[in-house]
């Protein structure tokens, strides 16, 4: 997506797991209370930078609802769009190059979600995109058109 974006002339910036939990957020753990405070800094990091006009992808996985719901309250109306990206847990396990899940069933990482820590879906984001069955380029052009719709991107 960020790609994409950056080759339509965008300002783009994607804040992940691995360049925010090894900066930013070396502090913290993965218990309720440190999951809480990683979103936190992250909604913090990504108004910022919305604020600075730059397109962000905050691609984490934020279980909890009322989480969530927080973390959009921190935006102007239309700046947060949350698109839910799911797919099977099955799938999501093929895709893991850094063994997480194995590690997670094998009860080395406590309170990962969707094995020892829950995940609740959300209820009305913007846009949901099942992963497992519709590829990565259909799910990235259904992306662009919904900024598109919204006249973040030119029609």
């Amino acid at each position: 997506m960020e790609e994409e974006l950056h080759v339509q002339g965008c300002r783009t910036y994607v804040l992940d797991g691995d360049n925010i939990r090894h900066g930013l957020n070396y502090d913290l753990g993965f218990s309720a209370q440190d999951r809480v405070e990683n979103l936190r800094r992250i909604a913090e990091v990504g108004k910022l930078m919305v604020d600075a006009g730059i397109i962000t992808l905050a691609a984490f996985i934020s279980p909890m609802r009322a989480e969530r719901e927080r973390v959009r309250s921190r935006f102007q109306h239309g700046d947060f769009i949350e698109i839910y990206c799911g797919a099977d847990i099955e799938v999501c396990e093929s895709r893991d190059p850094k063994g997480m899940y194995s590690k997670a069933r094998a009860g080395k990482i406590p309170e990962f979600t969707g094995i020892s820590a829950p995940y609740e879906p959300p209820v009305n984001p913007e846009l949901e995109i099942d992963t497992g069955r519709i590829s990565l380029e259909e799910s990235t052009q259904i992306v662009l058109q919904l900024l598109r719709d919204r006249s973040i991107l030119p029609g």
